[in-house]
């Protein structure tokens, strides 16, 4: 039965593979979920991290005057 979900090989050194066996086991949860939960996770921080920078560079450029405020954009727009 075909599915809509992403496949993805992956080849785990040994000792990420014996961590991922051993709480796998603690959580009582197959590998490739647990392997699912912990990716979720890993790219919510990264997707923090993104978030965090975008802010701090967006600040920095409003500081340096160098964005445009959105009333003067919208008032030569209309």
């Amino acid at each position: 039965m075909p599915t809509s979900k992403k496949r993805l090989n992956l080849t785990l050194p040994k000792d990420l593979a014996v961590f991922l066996k051993k709480i796998s086991l603690r959580d009582d949860m197959p590998q490739a979920a647990k392997a699912l939960e912990l990716i979720e996770r890993g790219l919510e921080m990264e997707e923090g991290v993104f978030k965090k920078e975008f802010v701090e560079e967006i600040k920095r450029r409003e500081k340096d005057h160098r964005l445009i405020p959105a009333e003067e954009v919208f008032k030569k727009l209309w």
